[in-house]
């Protein structure tokens, strides 16, 4: 008999139970799965929409489990009281719960003799294989961060380079803050939100997440890592282009051209059946042969030094990871990040990042904006 699902969380934040609902919801609710039949238990405020967005899901009412349990003798009922209610009702006493259910709400429950299971891993497995439906989602939000670059890169290309090379827009010195904000409200008139963006010159730009802050300057590479969030469905997009605004030092150059050489190495080693590692292998011995080590220099660590990709899907950090340690080997559907970069702070920061859906046949790059170094 199929394991009994059990999450109490909010669909805002958990991956899983957004994929699981499909339903935008702020505040944590019940889903229970009982022999592939999903159920939800939702409040007053929620319930009718729950009916209307989650046709495929059993709803019912959380204030009437609670009067039901108030009516039996239990003065405050809480979600665990109500979640023993409906299992009693399917004669279950066993959950199984993803790794991170909270710690309270598992110790209630066992308290209340229903016994708890940690599935490890991934609580929905099927989430790394994308349908053709979640391509097309994940390239819309990626058009919504080709957006954002697209006005970041006008942007620094209207500016004026003044003293101390800084980079003057409207009379005014660019910061990384500015163009950030530029960046993200133009995510966000596309019906994306952006969190976190990346504008990152000079040195800044050797901490791969470092937000940036402070002037911006010319004749420097200026990292931009944008990875909005689609509002309608929930899914990310994620792109990284690097460039100058004026013309680029000859190591600068040289640093760009192999980055970009490495990325296309990467994704020459995407194809179904792949191991992970044997990707960013591939790309770290070609930085090594083209004579860019990594390692600690100065109390610093220099070269590559972050893994080569990442899934992207509900979550922007999600399985399967391109690192030296990552294990299993790609499948077709996964959409991974091709994004190597090479960090010295006497040269700075290079990372370009584009998004690949797996296939059979080899990688499909789903990112369409151009890379330029100067500008």
């Amino acid at each position: 008999m199929p394991a009994t699902l059990l999450m109490i969380a909010d669909s805002e934040r958990d991956a899983d139970m957004l994929y699981a609902t499909g339903l935008f919801v702020p505040d944590p609710f019940i889903y229970l799965q009982f022999g592939g039949r999903p159920w939800l238990v939702m409040s007053d405020l929620e319930i009718d929409r729950a009916r209307v967005q989650a046709p495929h899901c059993r709803t019912v009412s959380l204030s009437r489990c609670q009067k039901e349990l108030r009516d039996a003798g239990i003065a405050r009922p809480s979600l665990a009281h109500v979640v023993r209610k409906i299992l009693r009702e399917k004669k279950v006493r066993q959950v199984t719960v993803p790794a991170q259910f909270p710690l309270g709400l598992a110790r209630e429950l066992e308290s209340l003799d229903i016994r708890v299971r940690v599935q490890p891993g991934s609580f929905f497995p099927e989430r790394e294989i994308k349908t053709a439906a979640e391509v097309r989602k994940i390239s819309a939000a990626l058009m919504m961060a080709e957006v954002g670059m697209a006005e970041g890169m006008e942007t620094l290309r209207r500016c004026r380079i003044g003293r101390d090379r800084r980079l003057l827009y409207h009379q005014v010195p660019l910061t990384s803050e500015k163009l950030r904000s530029i960046i993200d409200c133009a995510i966000l008139q596309a019906n994306g939100l952006a969190a976190n963006t990346i504008v990152a010159g000079g040195r800044q730009g050797c901490d791969p997440h470092e937000r940036g802050y402070g002037p911006l300057r010319a004749h420097e590479p200026i990292i931009i890592d944008i990875f909005p969030r689609s509002q309608k469905t929930g899914y990310f997009g994620d792109i990284t282009r690097t460039v100058v605004r004026g013309r680029a030092r000859e190591p600068v150059r040289k640093l760009y051209h192999t980055v970009w050489q490495g990325q296309k190495i990467g994704f020459g080693k995407i194809r179904a059946g792949q191991p992970t590692a044997e990707v960013h292998r591939a790309v770290q011995e070609f930085f090594v042969g083209e004579g860019y080590t990594t390692g600690r220099r100065g109390g610093r660590t220099e070269g590559f030094f972050h893994g080569t990709g990442h899934g992207l899907g509900l979550e922007i950090h999600e399985a399967p990871r391109l690192g030296a340690n990552s294990a299993g080997r790609l499948r077709p559907g996964q959409v991974v990040t091709v994004e190597p970069g090479l960090y010295y702070p006497e040269i700075g920061g290079v990372r370009l990042e584009d998004v690949a859906l797996v296939t059979s046949a080899g990688a499909r790059n789903l990112t369409r904006f151009e890379k330029v170094l100067e500008i």
